[in-house]
């Protein structure tokens, strides 16, 4: 069985080793090796270099028991600096665990099922709704950015009684910078003319302009004459068929309250009449219509097309509601995708699109906070949240509140303008997170998923200076002053 040491700092090696105590049938024998440190997020590979001796070895714990080198050993999640150098330094294994020690179950539980989230199978045609109004710098511009969030194909959306000059030119435009293409209209003379142009797609073709797809190479989009009426859909798809022309057929999905579940019914009705053909959805009759978050709805209607085995989906990003709707789309292809072909539920896979609440957003409960905090010895605030609110701590003891005003008051800063705007900062990001139910790290902005995407943070890297730590010119530090580079949150 594999042998782990995990490293950790004084004020985490308690709760640490509750949480791998309590992890059941765990595949390994462990052991908690505190270095020398209070905070174990201030832990750096250096550091370890000088306070671990190699090779790392747990001495024997009683009779009948033999000393266990180990065969991995993890750091804190916030560990900085280069752990592969340590690797290679200990001759074993150095990895970073979760950021918080009581997610240690369940990244453990996702190493092991290691679900690959870089597969998909559905396409994401992203419409640019505008693009007549919109100049052809302008439309390649916006074609870039669609594609950077996961659109597959840019569809040119055309408007009714608005001229589109530069359709053929956008069309061009865009196969000269690499994108596939779908033209939108309900004209015939645009889709000719985007077909003509070199698009890709032609959204949208019924039974009785089926003669377009005879004119040009791109591939229809069949949809019914109206959503009702699915035989003049089934015959148009019988027909490209016939022909061995590829294609899409769509049955339109209507938004709520007008027909969205008989059209979901209308989708299963196609796939059971024709189970290999092609099928896109057009998910923005939701997405736009419906004034809520947009992740939610995308993860249900991409569940749905994975059990319809749904070729591709038509997104728009036209409410500032739904402007992350192609990132959301990619994220939902990707998680859904990975859950039918594993058979398994939606769960544990990905954080991207639960975007306002957390599935564990209070790790550590009031009890468990009031132990940390009794051990502290420093002026330095830490700030974490319980289900009761925001917990403040520091040497001259524990407040608890439950918003950022009703704090303030009890932290005596009105002297330091620079720690009071720290800490303003950080206890407006701990109300949030209480009122919504996230998770909150000190000195980490929250995690909004898909909704709000921040940069990778590079740990091999070394932290800058907190902000508002006091210069070498006026360190002399007064009594509850605040460090803001020496006060991360204990685990």
């Amino acid at each position: 069985m594999e042998h782990i040491v995990f490293l950790t700092g004084r004020l985490a090696q308690a709760s640490l080793s509750r949480v791998l105590a309590g992890i059941e049938a765990a595949p390994f024998t462990w052991e908690v090796r505190e270095i020398g440190l209070q905070v174990a997020a201030l832990m750096t590979a250096d550091m370890i270099r000088r306070r671990v001796a190699a090779p790392v070895i747990t001495e024997a714990d009683g009779e009948g028991t033999a000393p266990r080198r180990a065969d991995r050993i993890m750091v804190p999640g916030r560990c900085r600096g280069d752990v592969e150098a340590l690797s290679q330094y200990f001759g074993v294994p150095v990895e970073r665990g979760p950021q918080e020690l009581k997610d240690l179950p369940r990244h453990f539980n996702r190493s092991a099922r290691a679900f690959d989230l870089n597969e998909y199978e559905v396409a994401i045609f992203a419409e640019i709704v505008d693009a007549p109004r919109l100049t052809v710098a302008q439309i390649v511009e916006r074609a870039r950015q669609l594609a950077a969030d996961g659109a597959n194909v840019i569809d040119l959306g055309c408007l009714p009684e608005t001229r589109f000059d530069h359709l053929a030119e956008s069309v061009q435009a865009l196969k000269a910078a690499g994108f596939q293409v779908s033209v939108d209209s309900s004209d015939p003379k645009e889709l000719l003319l985007g077909g003509k142009a070199g698009a890709d797609y032609l959204l949208s073709l019924t039974l009785d302009s089926l003669w377009i797809a005879d004119e040009v190479a791109a591939t229809p989009v069949l949809i019914p004459r109206v959503p009702a009426d699915e035989e003049s859909l089934y015959e148009a798809v019988a027909q490209m068929q016939q022909r061995g022309r590829p294609f899409l057929a769509d049955s339109i999905l209507d938004p709520i309250p007008f027909g969205l579940t008989a059209s979901i019914v209308r989708y299963h009705r196609l796939r059971e009449r024709f189970p290999d053909a092609p099928i896109m959805l057009g998910v923005g009759n939701v997405t736009e219509l419906t004034e809520a978050d947009t992740s939610g709805i995308n993860a249900v209607l991409f569940g749905i097309a994975a059990e319809l085995n749904v070729a591709a989906v038509l997104t728009t990003q036209v409410s500032q509601h739904a402007r992350r709707a192609v990132s959301e789309a990619d994220w939902a292809r990707r998680i859904m995708h990975a859950a039918a072909r594993n058979a398994t539920l939606p769960k544990g896979m990905s954080d991207a699109l639960m975007t306002v609440h957390a599935k564990h957003p209070f790790p550590d409960t009031p009890e468990e906070i009031g132990e940390i905090a009794s051990q502290v010895r420093d002026p330095n605030f830490r700030v974490q949240i319980s289900p009761l609110g925001l917990h403040v701590y520091n040497r001259d003891g524990l407040r608890l509140g439950q918003g950022a005003f009703e704090l303030w008051p009890q932290l005596k800063l009105q002297d330091d303008a620079d720690h009071a705007f720290y800490m303003g900062v950080e206890l407006a990001r701990a109300e949030i997170a209480w009122q919504l139910g996230k998770r909150y790290v000190q000195d980490q902005p929250l995690d909004w998923g898909c909704a709000a995407p921040r940069p990778a943070e590079d740990l091999a890297r070394w932290c800058a200076p907190g902000t508002t730590m006091k210069t070498s010119k006026n360190n002399a530090q007064e009594p509850g002053a605040v460090s803001t580079a020496a006060a991360p949150s204990p685990t």
